[in-house]
């Protein structure tokens, strides 16, 4: 059974959610603060997180998870600005939800949490790291594990990002982004597709949160060139060209 911690100082929205939950299967843990949800991290498969609490704002309590965890998380108020959304999914925030919230619409949101969160090594299993492999196979990854496009390259295995080699920290919403325009080069994706995928099928609203996260990736690739606008439609992975290298011309002999 999937354990999700329900982080809000309401006592009665906390019990609410606790009960929708265990009607559709799921172990409900609660936390008052942003600090007590930190300490309890490593016991749940997902975080439902109130933005405002008594302690730590909402988008905080988001970086900090994503600092050391891959746990989705779903945001929830029944108050915030579209900044404050747009912060909380800057910091690694998974998907948006206002309250009140019916019991199958959240349950249906926290299944395609699951869905998407598929890859994480960090809470397949509830929480537990991944075990070492011992053997000649250890650090091996197959074709399908990988995506490349020139010198970048992703691991879907690992959730890792690497340009010319070197390791690129990214969020979980930016790998997922990266991934999904690097799996098809220079195809042109559209806004409203990259939401559905990305962030929630039933995002309704603003995609202002899109281009935040395009921006901080481009800003990490060191060169915005990698991503393209396509104005009024969308965005496409693009390979930057090469610097041009002056061509060595052999100095003329005098008298030649």
């Amino acid at each position: 059974m999937r354990t999700v911690l329900i982080v809000d100082d309401d006592d009665g929205v906390a019990e609410s959610l606790a009960q929708a939950l265990t009607v559709h299967g799921f172990m409900a843990l609660r936390a008052a603060t942003g600090a007590d949800a930190l300490d309890l991290l490593d016991d749940v498969s997902l975080v439902l997180l109130e933005l405002s609490l008594p302690d730590l704002a909402g988008h905080e309590v988001c970086r900090r998870i994503r600092e050391r965890s891959c746990v989705p998380i779903l945001a929830m108020s029944d108050r915030a600005e579209e900044l404050d959304r747009v912060m909380a999914f800057h910091m690694g925030a998974d998907a948006f939800a206002y309250k009140p919230v019916g019991s199958y619409e959240l349950s249906a949101r926290i299944q395609a949490l699951f869905r998407r969160a598929g890859n994480c090594p960090w809470h397949e299993g509830h929480g537990e790291a991944p075990r070492a492999v011992d053997g000649p196979a250890q650090g091996l990854t197959s074709a399908a594990d990988t995506l490349s496009a020139g010198p970048l390259g992703l691991d879907l295995r690992t959730r890792t990002v690497a340009l010319n080699g070197e390791e690129i920290p990214v969020t979980r919403r930016e790998f997922d982004l990266l991934a999904m325009l690097m799996e098809e080069p220079g195809t042109v994706h559209r806004r409203q597709d990259i939401m559905a995928q990305v962030w929630d099928e039933n995002w309704f609203g603003s995609t202002r949160t899109l281009d935040v996260h395009v921006g901080s990736l481009r800003s990490k690739l060191g060169n915005r060139d990698w991503i393209e606008t396509v104005r009024g439609i969308g965005y496409r992975l693009v390979i930057p060209p090469k610097p041009l290298t002056p061509a060595h011309r052999t100095p003329e002999k005098a008298g030649g």
